[in-house]
C-alpha cells in the first residue's frame, strides 16, 4: 500500500513537472529535445512574468485532414485563453503562422517581417525582381524583410540536419517574436537570443544573395555583351 501511494505520488509530481516544463512548448511532434524545450521555456516564462502575455510555440507533423492551421490556431486559443500569441509550425505542410488574441496584440510585433522569406535586404531586392509582378508588391518584399524562420528553413538539409534546422528556425522566429513583445512592453528578456543569431543569419544570406548576385551578372554578360561583340565582329 506504501508503495503504491509512493509510486502514485512520483508520478503525479513527475506529471506536474513535465506540464510545468512544457508550458510554452505547448506540443512538439517534430524535435523532441529537452534542451529545445528548455530554452523555448525560459524564454516563454520570462516574457509572460514581464509582460502578462503568454508566448506558446506549437509544432506538429500534421493537421487532421480538412484543417486548416487558422482552424487549428483557434482551437489551441480555446485551450490556452488570452492573452496569447500561438507560433504553429505544420511540419508535412511546411506552413507557418502566428495568431494573436486578442487581436490588438499584432501592433508588439512585426508577423510580416517575422514570417519574411527575405532576411536582408539585398535579398528582398532580389526577390522583388525576380517575383513581385507590380510596384505594391515589390515594395513589401523590400519592406518586410529581415525574416527570422522561412530563410532557415529554405536551406537544403539532409537526414538529422532537417530535424536541426527545424529546431534552429523556430527558436529564431520565437525568439524574435518575444524580443518584440518585450520591447513594445518596454522590457528586455535576459534569456532571449537577443540580435546575435540574426546578425549571424544577415551575413550568411548576404553572402549568399551576393553570389546569386554574380551569377546573374555573369548570365547577362554572357547571353548579350558577347552575343553583342559577336555581332559587332560580323
Amino acid at each position: 500500500m506504501l508503495l503504491s501511494r509512493g509510486l502514485a505520488a512520483l508520478t503525479f509530481l513527475f506529471s506536474l513537472t513535465f506540464s510545468l516544463h512544457a508550458e510554452y512548448l505547448y506540443k512538439d511532434d517534430v524535435v523532441n529535445n529537452p534542451n529545445f524545450a528548455e530554452q523555448i521555456n525560459s524564454i516563454g516564462a520570462e516574457l509572460k512574468a514581464k509582460t502578462g502575455v503568454s508566448l506558446y510555440l506549437v509544432m506538429v507533423r500534421d493537421l487532421d485532414e480538412n484543417q486548416s492551421v487558422a482552424d487549428f490556431e483557434k482551437q489551441l486559443v480555446s485551450e490556452v485563453g488570452e492573452p496569447s500569441v500561438i507560433m504553429t509550425f505544420v511540419e508535412l505542410k511546411q506552413q507557418i503562422d502566428i495568431l494573436a488574441r486578442p487581436v490588438s496584440l499584432y501592433e508588439h510585433f512585426n508577423k510580416s517581417q517575422i514570417l519574411s522569406p527575405n532576411a536582408t535586404f539585398i535579398g528582398s531586392v532580389v526577390s522583388a525582381i525576380m517575383f513581385a509582378r507590380n510596384y505594391d508588391e515589390a515594395k513589401e518584399l523590400i519592406t518586410n524583410r529581415g525574416g527570422t524562420i522561412l530563410p532557415i528553413l529554405a536551406e537544403k538539409t539532409k537526414g538529422g540536419e532537417t530535424v536541426q534546422k527545424y529546431s534552429v528556425a523556430m527558436f529564431n522566429g520565437y525568439s524574435d517574436t518575444a524580443d518584440q513583445i518585450a520591447a513594445a512592453h518596454g522590457v528586455t528578456l535576459s534569456s532571449s537570443a537577443g540580435n546575435g543569431s540574426k546578425n549571424f543569419i544577415d551575413i550568411l544570406r548576404l553572402v549568399f544573395y551576393g553570389i546569386i548576385l554574380y551569377g546573374i551578372s555573369r548570365y547577362v554578360y554572357g547571353r548579350f555583351f558577347r552575343r553583342r561583340n559577336k555581332d559587332d565582329n560580323v
